[in-house]
């Protein structure tokens, strides 16, 4: 699959069949829900900035193994001039979004188990890295956005804070 557009994109977030729940209340449409639709709309702007040619060289990358032209958020960092254009790429979308572009976290995790996954094969001898290839493949293949998240694994997050059990 070529790189997707921002159109793309929301499509296929509303083609996913979730349940969302949103302070308490389930969401029936949680891609046009007033509170969520902007953070859709910036990560919506990686994939558009993604199909103008002025900032192809920072929103995009060519994968060294496979040649295929990939977006940078689905990227490992490979040089020095890598790490410059990714810089330079989270300021475009700082600039365009004026928000949190939702996609950072997922790319420096890709980084890090591309050489966590590596080093623990050369020691181990198991096939963690091959995995994890397979699997930035995947991602990089369909355009995909990967994220992380923060959770709070303790109380309910119904309650207020000064609610929570002890």
């Amino acid at each position: 699959m070529a790189l997707m557009t921002g159109e793309q994109y929301i499509e296929s977030i509303r083609k996913i069949n979730m349940e969302v729940y949103l302070f308490g209340e389930r969401v029936e449409n949680p891609v046009d829900h007033p509170v969520l639709r902007p953070s859709l709309n910036s990560v919506r702007m990686t994939y558009d900035l993604a199909q103008v040619p002025e900032y192809q060289d920072l929103m995009t990358a060519v994968d060294p193994d496979t040649g295929k032209r990939v977006n940078r958020f689905c990227h490992n960092h490979r040089s020095t001039q890598d790490l410059i254009n990714k810089v330079k790429m989270q300021r475009l979308c700082g600039q365009k979004t004026a928000s949190c572009f939702q996609r950072c976290v997922g790319m420096d995790a890709f980084n890090a188990e591309y050489s966590t996954t590596y080093e623990v094969d050369k020691v181990y001898g198991t096939h963690y890295h091959e995995n994890f290839l397979k699997f930035l493949r995947y991602v990089q293949d369909g355009d995909l956005t990967v994220d992380g998240a923060m959770t709070d694994p303790k109380g309910d997050r119904s309650l207020a804070p000064h609610e929570q059990p002890d």
